[in-house]
């Protein structure tokens, strides 16, 4: 999946937060300009943005994918597009992420190293 600019109706771009919702760069810079993220809201749906805080730690991280892939299946009328969350500004390795998407439902796209 190549960089994110624009989403269809149904679309939601699923970035990398941290606790305080300060979506002050990357993806959640993104989200928050172009994808109704809200500013101080860290994680959960927003606008047509999903968050999920990277910031506080693998567990936490682990936790918040487990709770996005929860609501992924309970809303398979969305599309959602999964953004190389924790790789930026949070300093993981994908290989690092991409356990916590083992099982993921049709309705969630992730990127490529994700998937490798």
């Amino acid at each position: 999946m190549n960089r994110i600019t624009a989403l269809e109706p149904g679309e939601v771009f699923v970035f990398g937060s941290n606790a305080g919702g300060l979506h002050g760069g990357g993806a959640a810079r993104t989200a928050y300009e172009k994808f109704g993220a809200v500013w101080g809201q860290a994680n959960g749906l927003q606008g047509q943005s999903y968050g999920i805080d990277t910031m506080s730690g693998l567990n936490t991280l682990g936790t918040e994918v487990a709770t996005f892939l929860d609501f992924a299946r309970e809303h398979p009328q969305l599309t959602f597009l999964v953004t190389e969350i924790g790789c930026g500004i949070a300093g993981y390795r994908p290989e690092q992420i991409a356990p916590f998407f083992s099982e993921v439902p049709a309705n969630v796209q992730l990127p490529a190293s994700f998937v490798r």
